[in-house]
């Protein structure tokens, strides 16, 4: 029998799995570090709007602008250091899933990692494929609900689009009164972030130990004839 998307073989997720859970915990530090920093540009910014100008006041900006630099790389760096973990743990559970119901995935195996950099369709080819795998792995003769896959989901969706409109107007911000706007955007988004990233956590726990429960049960497809 000719499976649809290729060979496919189990792995273990666990590790990837405790691994992509460690570091959005990372993530969630460095966002309520950032939250932080927003409150303290918000808060000097105002003392600027309300027109004090006082040699505190400046140095006050200045420690805030410095602080507000630093969770912005914070945030970067432990951003990208769980993508990268992400996206390994994902594509392994896409083609661990190929394993439990090789026939239930309409998207090709390459959109479990293409699909979230291609534009536009990155708003709903990731959640697509997320949800084939998540309905593969679902223990035989139950169906698991989507709810908290598509909670998730739209708070990421909600925090991208918040990010970028705060960081938007932050960069075109000229006075104290437009860079005080920006930032209750960008502190916005951060908690968005924060709540899509929890939530993020649960779906890696429960998806992992999903699979890992049917993998022992010995619950994969099993083709027959050549």
């Amino acid at each position: 029998m000719t499976l649809p998307h290729g060979p496919a073989w189990l792995r273990s997720p666990v590790g990837l799995g405790k691994s992509v859970a460690i570091l959005l915990g990372l993530v969630i530090a460095t966002d309520l570090f950032a939250v932080w920093a927003d409150l303290k540009m918000y808060d000097v910014t105002g003392s600027i709007v309300d027109g004090d100008y006082s040699d505190a006041v400046q140095r006050e900006a200045e420690h805030a602008d410095t602080v507000y630099a630093v969770a912005g790389y914070t945030q970067t760096t432990s951003l990208v250091a769980a993508i990268v973990v992400y996206l390994i743990w994902f594509l392994r559970m896409r083609v661990n899933a190929e394993v439990f119901n090789p026939f239930g995935h309409s998207k090709k195996r390459v959109w479990a990692g293409l699909g979230w950099f291609v534009p536009i369709v990155n708003l709903w080819f990731p959640r697509r494929v997320m949800l084939d795998i998540w309905d593969a792995s679902t223990p035989v003769g139950s169906r698991g609900s989507h709810g908290l896959v598509n909670a998730w989901w739209t708070l990421w969706i909600i925090s991208l689009i918040a990010d970028r409109a705060g960081s938007t107007s932050y960069r075109n911000a000229e006075t104290p009164q437009e860079i005080q706007d920006a930032t209750s955007q960008i502190m916005l988004a951060d908690v968005t972030d924060i709540a899509a990233a929890v939530l993020a956590i649960l779906v890696v726990l429960r998806l992992t130990r999903m699979q890992n429960e049917k993998a022992h049960q010995g619950q994969g497809f099993v083709p027959v004839g050549n």
